[in-house]
């Protein structure tokens, strides 16, 4: 990262200072080439600034000043406000810093009057729709536009986890998770029926399978009654009237549980909001400027102003941060949930999952029957090799190599090896995953299990190996970042849209 005036610009992923590898220099957020070449070839002129008429396609390089002069966007020329150590390129308005980094200046944004909306919406998953909801619902009239990389909705983390709506029992008392949590699931419940979205609240069972579990099933007891979360404490001959074909020596059945089809939710969310959704449109750069509002291009070379950003970009969400110019503190670090459908789902009545181990913020190898009648068997947890790497032959080495030189990576390899290694075991061999599954459901074999769509879980870590437990949102100038948000955020995505928007609002309204 490099300081220019006015904070810190960050670097583009994918190549130095956002030109195309070889060199060749790339488009500027406002269309303009970043050569006088380019320009000469053809190129769309119009800044940040100036109205949408301004911009313009401009011919041989000889008439480029006085085009620029005649639309008002002035050439860039060295001054008290240019980059110390740095030196002006002579027509695109880029600055040349000492490290060979190129960024785009933003005199442009300075001069821009309006502005596209009020709020810039990263992220067209469930917590970003639920966001642009609450916005409109809570200040009708607010100009909102959701920028999704995908050709779809919810095509990641929300279209790829196992349906549940989650009760709370699981998450520490008075965090945002429990809070969020219980709270949602009724919510959720409520969301579906009104608008006609496939749901149903089926209950769980939490079903201890040796003596050593016991302990922490009853911290689960415990833990729901704290969070308000009706608990019913059941035996072995109780276990078999909810599900026949489970073992266990004890369980807890939790009531307010239930299932529903998260992606139909994300796309009723965005339709009811009202916002501009735009499909297709990858975030590539951001220009933010604390006194005029945030200025994004997409990957189609339009150019979005608003006043206030709102990061909700899931498993890229520091990788969004440290493009607005903000360090996070933590870094994504994916993980792969491996599921199989039981090829026999009539063993199976409704949810079923293990004792958790309180160390990691994975709930275990679980049973749940799906809105569909389907029984889905998983997730493991296995280190992704690329943020959206959902098999083992996905594999994306800049993605990659990031991941492994953030210090808290290998502080995790180190602290829980073993429990790594045997997550691994099962992802390759689907005996071991059948020897984890028959610990509940011992009546199957590994000719039960038929393989199914992964997930990749978005698990923020900190530099000391710390995997951070419960929801993270930070607040900075003139934007919002969303930078911790897995299972059961979206369970909680109703709670947490409102949250996020009360902070976009509350920066808008400081604006």
């Amino acid at each position: 990262m490099s300081w220019g005036r006015g904070g810190p610009r960050a670097r583009v992923p994918g190549g130095a200072a956002g030109n195309r590898p070889g060199g060749a220099p790339s488009a500027r957020p406002d269309g303009t080439r970043s050569s006088s070449r380019a320009l000469a070839a053809g190129g769309r002129w119009g800044g940040f600034g100036g109205s949408r008429a301004a911009r313009l396609w401009v011919g041989p390089g000889a008439v480029l000043r006085s085009v620029a002069r005649t639309v008002g966007v002035r050439e860039p020329r060295p001054g008290p406000d240019r980059t110390p150590g740095g030196a002006w390129h002579a027509t695109t308005g880029f600055e040349r810093v000492a490290s060979g980094a190129v960024h785009y200046r933003t005199w442009e944004v300075g001069r821009v009057a309006g502005t596209d909306c009020d709020v810039l919406v990263i992220g067209g998953g469930i917590i970003g729709l639920s966001t642009a909801y609450a916005l409109t619902r809570a200040a009708p009239g607010t100009r909102v536009t959701v920028l999704e990389k995908e050709q779809g909705p919810a095509r990641h983390q929300t279209g790829r986890n196992s349906g549940v709506i989650h009760s709370g029992i699981y998450y520490r008392p008075g965090s945002l998770k429990a809070r969020y949590a219980v709270r949602g699931a009724a919510e959720m419940l409520k969301f579906c029926a009104e608008y006609d979205i496939p749901h149903a609240q089926t209950g769980k069972l939490i079903v201890a399978t040796d003596r050593a579990e016991l302990r922490g099933l009853h911290a689960l007891v415990q833990r729901g009654r704290e969070n308000g979360i009706p608990v019913r404490e059941l035996g072995p001959a109780q276990i078999a009237e909810y599900e026949p074909h489970v073992r266990g020596i004890a369980a807890i059945h939790v009531g307010t549980t239930g299932i529903c089809d998260y992606q139909q939710v994300a796309r009723h969310l965005g339709e009811a909001s009202g916002a501009r959704i735009r499909y297709g449109a990858r975030v590539t750069r951001i220009d933010r400027r604390p006194e005029r509002g945030v200025a994004v291009r997409t990957s189609d070379g339009a150019v979005l102003r608003g006043r206030v950003l709102v990061n909700c970009a899931g498993l890229h969400c520091d990788e969004v941060a440290r493009l607005a110019g903000d360090e996070p503190g933590m870094r994504i670090v994916p993980f792969r949930g491996e599921y199989y459908e039981l090829a026999r789902p009539e063993l199976v009545r409704g949810l079923v999952y293990p004792v958790p181990d309180p160390a990691f913020p994975f709930l275990g190898v679980h049973l749940t029957r799906g809105i569909d009648g389907g029984v889905h068997l998983g997730p493991n947890a296995v280190p992704a090799l690329a943020r959206e790497g959902y098999g083992w032959k996905t594999v994306r080495p800049r993605e990659l190599a990031a991941t492994l030189a953030w210090p808290g990576s290998w502080r995790i390899a180190r602290r829980h090896w073993r429990y790594g290694a045997g997550e691994l075991r099962r992802s390759v061999s689907p005996q071991a995953f059948t020897e984890a599954v028959r610990r509940l459901l011992p009546g199957i074999s590994v000719g039960d299990l038929v393989p199914a769509a992964a997930g990749v879980r978005a698990q923020a870590v900190l530099r000391d190996g710390t995997l951070v437990d419960d929801f993270l949102i930070r607040e900075s100038v003139r934007t919002v970042h969303v930078l911790n948000a897995p299972s059961p955020a979206a369970t909680a995505s109703l709670p947490i849209g409102r949250e996020v928007a009360r902070r976009a609002l509350g920066v808008l309204s400081g604006a």
